[in-house]
């Protein structure tokens, strides 16, 4: 099978990297209106809207689901694989914070 490519390397015209570190990965997310990405993955991530918009998000079986967003909207999502289609009117403009996995060894006490 096939690995699903990072959304990074699978749609550089609509993830930007603005920041990242051993923790976290910080993407600047714009989907222009009728834009489509090809199939990539994310893993954990937390999403804040910037701008209302209307996403359909269709993962790797191929089940799809439409999301209205709203403006300052904040969103917890799990790993996995999807495209990604601005099917509004308006650019699609989100900041994803994507989470890494922390080193087990480390004791939460010292977190």
């Amino acid at each position: 099978m096939e690995k699903i490519p990072d959304a990074l390397q699978a749609a550089p015209n609509v993830y930007k990297l603005l920041m990242e570190n051993d923790r976290v990965r910080v993407l600047d997310v714009l989907v222009k209106p009728g834009e489509k990405t090809k199939l990539h993955s994310h893993p954990d991530r937390v999403v804040y809207v910037l701008t209302d918009h209307i996403l359909k998000f269709t993962s790797a079986d191929g089940e799809s689901k439409e999301l209205e967003l709203k403006t300052g909207q904040v969103l917890w999502i799990e790993a996995g694989a999807h495209t990604t289609e601005n099917t509004g009117k308006t650019v699609a403009h989100n900041i994803a914070v994507e989470l890494k996995e922390l080193d087990k060894r480390i004791p939460l006490s010292y977190l």
